[in-house]
């Protein structure tokens, strides 16, 4: 399932490495694109909304929608 996330806080190619991380650790299968200047994270992946959102969030981003 594709689902996009409103990401802020994301400013470098750590960041992006960061959440990419963050989500492989939930579902090393998924396919991850970040977007530094819409601050736009897109994920594929069968796991729950709430606990991408929430695995991003831990990485210390703010997450909406």
């Amino acid at each position: 399932m594709n689902q996009t996330f409103e990401v802020q806080g994301m400013s470098c190619q750590h960041c992006v490495r960061a959440v990419t991380q963050a989500v492989q650790r939930l579902d090393p299968q998924a396919r991850i694109a970040v977007s530094l200047e819409q601050g736009k994270v897109e994920v594929d992946s069968t796991q729950p909304r709430e606990a991408i959102a929430r695995a991003i969030a831990d990485e210390g981003y703010q997450v909406s929608a």
